[in-house]
Protein backbone atom coordinates (compact mmCIF):
# COMPACT_ATOMS: atom_id res chain seq x y z
CA UNK A 1 0.00 0.00 0.00
CA UNK A 2 0.74 2.17 -1.92
CA UNK A 3 2.63 2.39 -5.35
CA UNK A 4 2.98 5.02 -7.32
CA UNK A 5 3.61 4.76 -11.03
CA UNK A 6 6.00 7.50 -12.55
CA UNK A 7 5.70 7.95 -16.46
CA UNK A 8 8.24 10.28 -18.43
CA UNK A 9 10.08 10.98 -21.20
CA UNK A 10 13.40 9.64 -21.21
CA UNK A 11 16.64 11.51 -20.43
CA UNK A 12 16.83 12.15 -16.72
CA UNK A 13 19.79 10.32 -14.67
CA UNK A 14 19.09 7.45 -12.17
CA UNK A 15 20.08 9.72 -9.63
CA UNK A 16 17.43 12.15 -10.24
CA UNK A 17 15.09 9.73 -10.62
CA UNK A 18 15.70 7.75 -6.85
CA UNK A 19 15.96 11.57 -5.20
CA UNK A 20 12.31 12.16 -6.61
CA UNK A 21 11.10 9.13 -6.28
CA UNK A 22 12.11 9.58 -2.69
CA UNK A 23 10.80 12.44 -2.46
CA UNK A 24 7.26 11.32 -3.14
CA UNK A 25 7.86 8.47 -1.29
CA UNK A 26 8.01 11.17 2.20
CA UNK A 27 5.37 12.90 0.67
CA UNK A 28 3.20 10.15 0.69
CA UNK A 29 4.51 8.91 3.77
CA UNK A 30 3.45 12.40 5.58
CA UNK A 31 0.03 12.60 3.49
CA UNK A 32 -1.56 9.31 4.17
CA UNK A 33 0.32 8.32 7.32
CA UNK A 34 1.47 4.94 6.63
CA UNK A 35 5.03 3.71 6.85
CA UNK A 36 7.81 4.15 4.24
CA UNK A 37 8.54 0.61 3.72
CA UNK A 38 5.20 0.36 2.80
CA UNK A 39 5.06 2.90 -0.14
CA UNK A 40 6.62 1.97 -2.94
CA UNK A 41 7.70 4.38 -6.32
CA UNK A 42 8.54 3.13 -9.74
CA UNK A 43 9.79 4.96 -12.71
CA UNK A 44 9.38 4.33 -16.43
CA UNK A 45 10.48 5.91 -19.40
CA UNK A 46 8.19 6.67 -22.09
CA UNK A 47 9.24 7.11 -25.54
CA UNK A 48 7.48 10.63 -26.83
CA UNK A 49 6.19 9.07 -30.00
CA UNK A 50 4.99 6.58 -27.81
CA UNK A 51 3.09 8.34 -25.52
CA UNK A 52 -0.22 8.24 -26.56
CA UNK A 53 -0.98 4.64 -26.75
CA UNK A 54 1.43 3.85 -23.86
CA UNK A 55 0.03 6.61 -21.26
CA UNK A 56 -2.63 9.04 -22.56
CA UNK A 57 -5.03 5.84 -24.17
CA UNK A 58 -4.90 4.21 -20.90
CA UNK A 59 -5.75 6.48 -17.94
CA UNK A 60 -9.57 6.07 -17.34
CA UNK A 61 -11.23 9.20 -16.88
CA UNK A 62 -12.38 8.47 -13.63
CA UNK A 63 -8.79 8.38 -12.11
CA UNK A 64 -7.47 11.20 -13.84
CA UNK A 65 -7.48 14.14 -10.96
CA UNK A 66 -4.97 16.79 -12.60
CA UNK A 67 -5.41 17.04 -16.89
CA UNK A 68 -2.51 18.19 -18.56
CA UNK A 69 -2.35 21.12 -20.85
CA UNK A 70 -0.36 20.20 -23.86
Amino acid sequence: MPHIVVQMYPGRSNEIKEDFAKKVQKLTVEEFGCQPGHVSVSVEDIAQENWKEEVVEKIRPEDLIIEPNF
